[in-house]
């Protein structure tokens, strides 16, 4: 559902707080920037020499795209919450600002990972590698 930016920032507060409550879930954020038909004729030769890539040379300053979901799947489609909002150019600065805010709000509940058990395999994994190379290296004569 697209809405406006304070919407989007309503909505967005709620799914951070709607997971902080379950303890667990997923939120993704994807942002992109908006394209419309451009009046570049991409198939003519004459427009590829010029510019190879027309769409990264817009005429005019592109909107973005910001999306939020809980990412339920298909099996809690029902559950599924999608967010979307327009930000044009010009308000993209205080956009930003007010998306950090709210993501770092989102964010403060989460735990750590813990890695400890991975820093072990890793370990693990260069002692076995290290000491095969070093024999591998000690075979060979130098000239």
């Amino acid at each position: 559902m697209v809405t406006d930016s304070k919407q989007f920032f309503l909505r967005l507060s709620e799914l951070f707080d709607e997971r902080r409550q379950k303890d667990h879930g997923s939120i993704y954020l994807t942002q992109k920037r908006m394209t419309y038909g451009e009046d570049v004729d991409v198939d003519s030769p004459e427009a590829t020499i010029e510019a190879p890539f027309p769409d990264q040379n817009p005429s005019k300053p592109l909107p973005i795209i910001i999306r939020a979901t809980n990412g339920n799947s298909k099996a809690k489609r029902d559950k599924k919450v999608k967010l979307s909002t327009i930000v044009e150019v010009d308000s993209l600065e205080g956009f930003y600002a007010k998306y950090a805010e709210v993501c770092k709000l989102g964010m403060s509940g989460l735990k750590k990972r813990d890695r400890s058990k991975a820093k072990e395999k890793l370990k693990k994994k260069k002692k076995q590698g290290g000491a095969a190379g070093a024999a591998a290296n000690a075979d060979v004569k130098k000239p």
